[in-house]
């Protein structure tokens, strides 16, 4: 029993060090968006949304999602010492729900990056935000699930995303998800309504890639493919017996109609090694190589569909 206490004990103390270390770099990100029509005696009406969101560089960088400051014509943000500064758009990228703002000032309390590709199930981690505009509280939970997919708020499918039952409600979305030692490992987005404990985020390894493309661009151009995949494990006998070598690929778990993927012969169930002689292990290795591709590129994908290795040409398409 003592032996318990103790674990629990430390458990509680890591906890605690790790919220009292991120905390000062959290923000509440308050957003005023004008609404549509004019009201003859008021005037322009405003519309009032929340958010959170957390500083990445000292020089005053800071990640959201993209649907909190979507439209904003105002952008405030809220340090835990209660000092407030206006902030400006730097991009933002509805594809992945992710969004730069900055404020200017230099020296701020900064998150780490961790690994998210690292990330497994049943590891603790933290959420840290502004639900309800009760701002800077914690939450802990587990990772439960990853490689999820999800509509984003444009109708976009979202892939490879977080699932945890760390508690995330309305104003938390742009927060970060946190591991026990104190790197952000997700951006936090969006919930189940009605669902108890089935929360999402961002991957910080999207999040990191995609900021980086804001910062430099202001936005994310990216050539289309048109599949939906998740990273998977390739079979040890399988890898032995084909002499494959690596040991991931992208599982296609559907191909949208009329897409380049489609027209080019890729099928559900195929399993994607190699781009352009490219290791492609994750749905982010796809993610970077559309990226970086212009449209009308063609591109060779080598596959795994069954027990056998095809390779396939495909062009490339603008992407929305």
């Amino acid at each position: 029993m003592e032996n318990f206490e103790n674990i629990l004990e430390s458990y509680s103390e890591a906890i605690i060090r790790v919220a009292e270390r991120v905390s000062p770099a959290v923000v509440n990100v308050d957003v005023t968006q004008a609404a549509p029509g004019y009201y003859f005696f008021e005037g322009p009406q405003q519309l009032q949304g929340m958010g959170s969101g957390f500083v990445f560089t000292p020089d005053g960088y800071i990640l959201t999602n993209s649907h909190v400051v979507y439209n904003a014509n105002r952008i405030r943000v809220t340090f835990p010492d209660r000092n407030q500064y206006e902030a400006q758009l730097v991009g933002e990228d509805p594809q992945t729900d992710l969004a730069v703002i900055r404020i200017n000032e230099a020296r701020l309390p900064a998150i780490e990056f961790g690994d998210s590709d690292k990330l497994k199930v049943a590891q603790p981690v933290l959420a840290i935000g502004n639900p309800f505009g009760f701002g800077h509280s914690v939450t802990s939970g587990v990772i439960s699930a990853l490689g999820r997919t999800l509509k984003g708020y444009t109708g976009n499918i979202i892939e490879n995303i977080i699932q945890t039952d760390a508690a995330l409600n309305p104003g938390n979305s742009g927060g970060p998800l946190i591991d026990i030692h104190g790197k952000v490992i997700g951006v936090n987005m969006a919930i189940i309504p009605g669902a108890q404990g089935i929360c999402f985020a961002i991957p910080i390894n999207t999040a990191n890639w995609v900021a980086a493309l804001l910062i430099k661009d202001g936005k994310v151009r990216r050539s289309y493919l048109g599949i939906l995949g998740q990273g998977v494990s390739l079979r040890p006998g399988v890898v032995e017996e084909l002499n494959i070598q690596q040991s991931a690929g992208i599982y296609i778990m559907r191909i949208i109609h009329e897409s380049p993927a489609e027209k080019g012969g890729l099928r559900e169930g195929d399993i994607i090694l190699k781009i352009n002689d490219r290791n492609t292990k994750n749905v982010e290795d796809l993610q970077r190589f559309l990226t970086n591709t212009m449209p009308g590129s063609r591109v060779s994908l080598d596959i795994l569909r069954g027990k056998d290795l095809q390779s396939i040409v495909i062009t490339l398409e603008a992407s929305e």
